[in-house]
């Protein structure tokens, strides 16, 4: 029997792909920090530039960003955050109560004191985005809540639905953070902590509910 002859892609092919990740990874999270306001406009030499490639990679990932609804494209070709109308806002906001309830609710079972401890630390860092004015680093901080606590559920699917939801708002969350004028930060991390800390899983459900959408109703009132 002749020895099976392994196939070697080669760098060529390789490089393309990585660039084409790096640049989706970056795009996103600026995407979903709220880095990008809704309804700019993006070009591929832009992108290109930002981050040091080609059209090619770059192109990729638009067509990646495009297909989770972070980015529109319109017949012409034009590349943009989308700018949400109060319906699909009201969908948006409905499928976080949703996925994020449950989410917190599976994360309640195995939240020891060491991550109620983590969350309490994040909050004091997103009240310090809120008293400097920073958006980006409060949206940054405010996921990273959510996501030290989702993650305890150990429900990676559903996570990950949460995380393309937050990513078609994070334009939008941009804006409503400059509407809202925040000068305390949230009031309902300190109930979900409290519900966590009791073990009251209908309490945690309602402040996890309220803390996801209440914001999101003022943007469609």
């Amino acid at each position: 029997m002749h020895p099976q002859r392994l196939t070697v892609e080669p760098a060529s092919t390789a490089a393309p792909a990585a660039a084409h990740d790096r640049v989706y990874r970056g795009l996103r999270t600026r995407i979903m920090h709220g880095q990008i306001a809704p309804g700019q406009a993006l070009t591929l030499r832009g992108i290109g530039r930002d981050f040091g490639v080609s059209m090619t990679p770059a192109r990729e990932a638009v067509r990646r960003l495009v297909a989770e609804g972070a980015l529109s494209m319109s017949q012409s070709g034009r590349v943009a955050t989308p700018e949400l109308g109060s319906d699909r806002i009201e969908e948006l906001a409905a499928l976080r109560s949703l996925i994020e309830v449950e989410l917190a609710s599976r994360a309640l079972p195995r939240a020891h004191m060491a991550l109620i401890d983590r969350l309490q630390a994040i909050n004091v860092t997103i009240a310090d985005a809120v008293s400097n004015r920073d958006a980006v680093g409060y949206i940054r901080t405010n996921l990273e809540f959510h996501r030290t606590l989702y993650l305890r559920a150990q429900a990676p699917a559903m996570l990950a639905m949460a995380e393309t939801v937050w990513l078609q708002l994070g334009p939008t969350m941009r804006a409503l953070y400059a509407r809202l004028r925040r000068s305390d930060p949230p009031q309902f991390h300190r109930l979900i902590i409290a519900a966590l800390k009791a073990g009251d899983e209908p309490g945690l459900r309602l402040a996890v509910r309220s803390d996801v959408t209440q914001g999101l109703r003022m943007l469609i009132t």
